[in-house]
């Protein structure tokens, strides 16, 4: 494993790559704002509302429906770009055209009825709690969040990808085993067929309590010795052992609240002087939606770096529970040539776009790992 070191040439793709999507973001992001700034100050977006001359509810499934799928017509060219051609032709995919094309299915049904169920729910907040529907919509969003990320091993993840035990019992028993040693509950070792559709690894300890399970890419399973895998879940406990996702969510959950509190504050100022019939008129989304694309912008970066810092902790959990900087250095050597990752970004690259740390400062966080062992023995 010592002999493991980045490929030069990976990493000139993945510079490459890395910049084509960052340049896709912004894009991406600028195609966004102008379809909001449109609706806002043009007519379109009240004349909408008094086309749909229902009931509230129905009116804010029927606005919100026109619009998703208004906005999916016009970035449809920039996520199959995104998504299937970019990843091909750096080899990072293997799934086909309409393989592809039925997850996007898939995803953009249960986008369309989570967002259009909740915006109905939104806007009846707002008309029932004008004062406090920042605070109530906030508290709604923790608790889904949370029941996604119990039920997403048992409901999402199967809609996407195959999730069978994990056959190779001397591997299960170890992995198994090191999760007790971490005093962890899992309901088993599950592969998930990654192969089927990209050629990137990646493992995860998905779940919450009763329905917590490790669950190991076959891409994985197909490059990484026993020893390697068990660094990649130690890294995974380290998560669960120190709460970070319940830390995240908290985080999350803050920032959440922050942003409907700035939401709430521009409705409430600019709403009825823009034209509006107040801050429950569905015609006002595009006024919500540039204040809260506007903060999570803002954010981003602090977003970004709490999420680093999770990371770090939970790679010092690995270190310390395997006990194995040399596997650590090769695990993530591996997956850095592997999944066509940037290996030392720029600065603001890092603070903008990573939410894991680069590859150079895991390696300096094992580098120092061993130095205090070897001092302290």
């Amino acid at each position: 494993m010592a002999g493991q070191s980045l490929d030069d040439e990976r990493q000139k793709s993945a510079r490459e790559y890395a910049r084509l999507r960052r340049r896709l973001f912004f894009f991406e992001l600028g195609v966004g704002i102008s379809f909001i700034l449109v609706l806002l100050l043009s007519p379109l977006s009240i004349g909408l509302r008094n086309v749909l001359d229902f009931p509230q509810p129905a009116r804010v499934a029927l606005y919100f429906t026109i619009l998703m799928f208004s906005y999916g017509i016009l970035c449809a060219p920039l996520d199959f770009y995104r998504g299937f051609v970019l990843p091909r032709r750096f080899g990072l995919a293997r799934q086909g055209l309409r393989g592809w094309l039925w997850d996007e299915v898939k995803a953009g049904a249960l986008g369309f009825f989570l967002g259009v169920g909740f915006m109905v729910l939104l806007y009846w907040l707002l008309g029932s709690f004008p004062q406090l529907w920042w605070l109530v919509a906030g508290a709604i969003l923790l608790l889904f969040t949370v029941a996604m990320t119990h039920l997403a091993p048992i409901i999402v993840v199967p809609l996407f990808y195959k999730l069978e035990p994990l056959a190779d019992a001397e591997l299960r028993e170890r992995l198994l085993g090191l999760a007790q040693r971490a005093g962890t509950k899992v309901v088993g070792v599950f592969t998930i067929n990654l192969s089927s559709k990209a050629t990137t690894a990646n493992a995860a300890l998905m779940g919450l309590g009763n329905t917590r399970r490790i669950v190991i890419g076959d891409t994985v399973l197909e490059g990484y010795s026993a020893e390697e895998i068990e660094v990649i879940m130690a890294h995974e406990l380290g998560h669960h052992i120190d709460r970070h996702i319940w830390r995240l969510i908290a985080f999350q959950s803050v920032v959440i609240v922050l942003g409907f509190y700035i939401a709430y504050l521009v409705l409430e100022f600019a709403a009825v002087p823009l034209g509006f019939l107040g801050v429950a008129d569905v015609a006002a989304f595009p006024l919500l939606a540039l204040a809260l694309g506007a903060f999570a912008i803002a954010v981003r970066p602090l977003a970004n770096a709490y999420s680093r810092y999770l990371e770090g902790a939970a790679d010092e959990y690995a270190l310390a529970l395997t006990d194995n900087a040399e596997g650590f250095k090769a695990v993530m050597t591996k997956l850095t040539n592997q999944n066509l990752s940037e290996a030392r970004p720029s600065r603001w690259v890092e603070l903008f776009f990573y939410d894991h740390p680069p590859y150079w400062q895991r390696m300096e966080r094992a580098q120092r790992y061993e130095e205090r062992t070897e001092g302290a023995g």
